[in-house]
């Protein structure tokens, strides 16, 4: 399918499915007219990358990790452990932002918040 169609069905912009091929997320063939011509299974791919970059996956992670989901026979498991090593990211984040905001709420109102504790 050429990339009009392709943008149409996944919602995307073409800009943002050519800067996708560009950093290799997506594959299309070359027509000899120049055209791009991608794959049926792009578009179940495309809403892939869409939800896990709400769940907070950066492109280079999905890069990495998604051939890997895609062949792999228990990729149901892989993806799990994908799932669990994010929330631990996000819960060591959590705990850094509550000791910078605990560091934060104790310097307010000691005349010169820069100072060392």
């Amino acid at each position: 399918m050429r990339i009009g169609e392709l943008a149409t069905q996944t919602k995307l912009s073409k800009d943002t499915i050519r800067f996708y091929e560009k950093i290799g997320l997506v594959e299309g063939d070359r027509r000899p007219n120049g055209y791009r011509d991608f794959p049926p299974e792009t578009v179940p791919w495309l809403h892939y990358v869409r939800t896990a970059q709400a769940l907070g996956f950066s492109l280079s992670e999905i890069g990495k990790h998604g051939e890997q989901l895609r062949d792999s026979p228990d990729s149901a498991a892989a993806l799990s452990a994908l799932l669990a090593d994010k929330v631990q990211v996000i819960d060591d984040r959590m705990a850094e932002l509550a000791n910078l905001r605990a560091d934060l709420t104790e310097r307010i109102g000691t005349g010169c918040p820069l100072r060392p504790i």
